[in-house]
């Protein structure tokens, strides 16, 4: 089951370090998941939002943020 305050997180928390540090988790670009596939998501929680986000992503289901995206105001 799906937590819904993940799916918040993804819309309102933001890439604490690296090349987008700063921008939005959802909106960090699939190039970028798909590295981080590969070379192991960072422990704990960001690398949980990150995996997750991967996943949205790979299986096309960005539709699912962007309500909560408009609504959070970012």
């Amino acid at each position: 089951m799906m937590n819904p305050q993940l799916l918040q997180d993804l819309v309102t928390q933001r890439m604490p370090f690296g090349k987008y540090k700063g921008r939005l988790l959802c909106d960090l670009p699939e190039p970028y998941l798909v590295w981080f596939h590969q070379e192991g998501f960072p422990p704990g929680k960001l690398g949980q939002q990150i995996a997750t986000l991967y996943e949205i992503k790979l299986n096309g289901l960005e539709y699912l943020l962007k309500p909560l995206k408009n609504k959070s105001g970012y």
